[in-house]
Parts: structure tokens; C-alpha cells; sequence
């Protein structure tokens, strides 16, 4: 299975970023690490997918203010969160079938993560920054393939299995 994970880090493609942008918030995971991470991910997460060749998504490392500024218009929320995650797969539509993988990658959307707000829960959760996106992402993608959260009974399904993801990739909280 191939994956592609486009990241875009807004501190290394800001236009200006302040020195203290640059020196404390830039993102300590390579771009290969995440497509690694990934790859692996999905791979545990098989029987979630819809069968194809590939997978691609995009993985947007912001700042406080651009993920605000998205979470208010998308969710109406005005105020700085942790991760956004926009699915490009309908969850209730019709299933691609499975027993004709697709010839191109499909396209699972777009998670958008605030390394400000990552770096300030790893200090409060005393784990590495590191750790916290890796945790920040895996919750992003199982959004992204139709998990959810309603209750207090599902919160725990989604959150262990975030911890499965991260124990496959060697990181544990």
C-alpha cells in the first residue's frame, strides 16, 4: 500500500516568521517520519478503508490563529483548538466495492493541527511534542475515515484506538 502525505509546515513557508516562530514551534517530525507514520497507521487500520492502491491526505502544522480562524468558519467555533479534520469520504455514501481495488490513490481529506496548541498540551501531559502530534494526527485520521465521538462509550473505542496507532509507529504516551 502506498501513501502520500502532503505536509505543508506554516513556519517553514511563512512568509516572515518571527524568530521566535521559527526557533520554538517549527515542526520536530520529518516529512518521511509522517509518511511512515501514516502508511503505518492505515495499514493497521485496513478493515476501515475502502480498498484502493493508495491513499493521500494532507497534513496542514499551523499556528493558533490560522486554526481559529478555521474553526470559526467551518465550525462556527471562534476559538484556537488542537486538530480540524475535513473528510473527503462520505461516510454514509455507498461503499466502493472491495473487491475491485481502485488504480489511483484515494483522496481521505485534510488534517490541520496547532503546534501551539500541541506543544502546550505535551507540556501539560509531560510527554514530548513529538508524541503529541503523532496523538493529534491519529485522532485527525479517525475522523477522517468516519470515527466519531458523541458519547462517552465511543470517546474510549477512539481513544484506544489512538493508542494502538501510536504503539505500532513505537511511541507511547
Amino acid at each position: 500500500m502506498e501513501v502520500e502525505v502532503n505536509v505543508q509546515d506554516y513556519f517553514s513557508t511563512a512568509s516572515e516568521p518571527t524568530a521566535t516562530e521559527t526557533d520554538s514551534l517549527s515542526c520536530p517530525i520529518a516529512t518521511p517520519t509522517w509518511e511512515r507514520w501514516f502508511e503505518q497507521w492505515l495499514d493497521t487500520l485496513q478493515s476501515d478503508l475502502p480498498a484502493a492502491d493508495g491513499y493521500e491526505l494532507t497534513l496542514r502544522l499551523t499556528d493558533d490563529s490560522e486554526i481559529q480562524s478555521l474553526n470559526a468558519q467551518y465550525r462556527h467555533k471562534n476559538q484556537p483548538t488542537d486538530v480540524l479534520a475535513f473528510a473527503a469520504l462520505e461516510v454514509n455514501s455507498p461503499q466502493l466495492p472491495t473487491s475491485m481495488p481502485l488504480s489511483f490513490p484515494l483522496y481521505l481529506g485534510d488534517l490541520v493541527i496547532s503546534v501551539e496548541t500541541a506543544d502546550r498540551q505535551a507540556q501539560q501531559q509531560g510527554h514530548s511534542l513529538e508524541t503529541e502530534l503523532a496523538w493529534l494526527a491519529t485522532h485527525g485520521l479517525l475522523h477522517l475515515l468516519g470515527w466519531d465521538h458523541p458519547d462517552e462509550e465511543s470517546l474510549k473505542e477512539m481513544l484506544n484506538q489512538q493508542e494502538i496507532l501510536l504503539e505500532s509507529v513505537e511511541l507511547t504516551l
